[in-house]
């Protein structure tokens, strides 16, 4: 069953925009790529640095500490140090406002 929540309104993330909202004590990126929005937990499974402070390629954020790459559509890894995958979250906008499924 889905346990939406609302983190922020739509035009709180323009194009090309990201920003960390907490939920539960949890961090999470939330990531405007081309009008479409994706979400993952914004830390860096290798050693727990932030993810959104880094640079955005397309559909990969790159880690500011040591350069690893995750896809912000699924969470996977995708380059090195990082082996494994940062939880990802489904995403839908109600109205004006972006909410996500989240299940802790």
């Amino acid at each position: 069953m889905a346990n939406w929540v609302t983190v922020a309104a739509a035009n709180a993330v323009g194009p090309g925009e990201r920003i960390v909202v907490e939920v539960e004590g949890e961090y999470i990126a939330v990531f405007n790529v081309d009008g479409r929005y994706y979400a993952i937990g914004d830390m860096c499974t290798h050693d727990g640095g932030p993810l959104a402070d880094g640079d955005l390629y397309g559909h990969e954020i790159e880690c500011p500490r040591h350069g690893a790459r995750f896809d912000i559509r699924t969470g996977q890894a995708l380059l090195p140090p990082a082996v494994a995958p940062t939880p990802r979250y489904d995403v839908r906008l109600e109205g004006n406002d972006i909410q996500i499924d989240y299940h802790p």
